[in-house]
């Protein structure tokens, strides 16, 4: 049954999680700060965009320490990827214009919500904030009600 879903083994996917999940802890636990990527995005716009929505003080206060969040990121998956390798192939075979578009409508979602999956997902639930609750709970009903809609209609990848 484990082999059906996780056809290249399920460890990677467990030792990831539990990874995220000490870094999102630490990082609540010694500074009181949520890691959500979509507020990555909004504070490092806040270096090159004079736009009022990004000269917001909750940017311009937290702007480095995100961005140092990113770099790191970053640098973990370029270790992880020059030590063990890839773990899958890098080929899609949904078109371009689908993972654009789905980047487009996720991207919107996150700032209509107030945040990313990761930011209220990992971090708004495992600090036990009711709102990021609900926002989960609405971002997988939209999904599962999204991808049967797009499987009935025949589009699916």
């Amino acid at each position: 049954m484990l082999s059906s879903l996780f056809p290249l083994g399920w460890a990677h996917y467990l030792a990831g999680g539990l990874v995220i999940g000490a870094g999102v802890a630490l990082l609540y636990v010694a500074t009181g700060r949520l890691a959500g990527m979509s507020s990555v995005f909004s504070s490092s716009w806040s270096f090159v965009s004079a736009r009022a929505v990004f000269r917001q003080p909750r940017w311009l206060e937290s702007r480095a320490w995100r961005l140092q969040l990113a770099l790191g990121l970053v640098i973990g998956a370029a270790l992880w990827w020059l030590t063990l390798g890839p773990m899958q192939p890098l080929a899609t075979a949904v078109p371009a214009w689908r993972l654009a578009l789905g980047g487009l409508v996720a991207g919107f979602g996150a700032r209509l919500a107030g945040g990313c999956t990761s930011g209220h997902g990992i971090c708004g639930i495992g600090s036990l904030k009711l709102p990021s609750l609900l926002a989960v709970l609405t971002f997988m009903a939209t999904g599962f009600v999204t991808a049967q809609g797009l499987a009935m209609l025949g589009a699916a990848p």
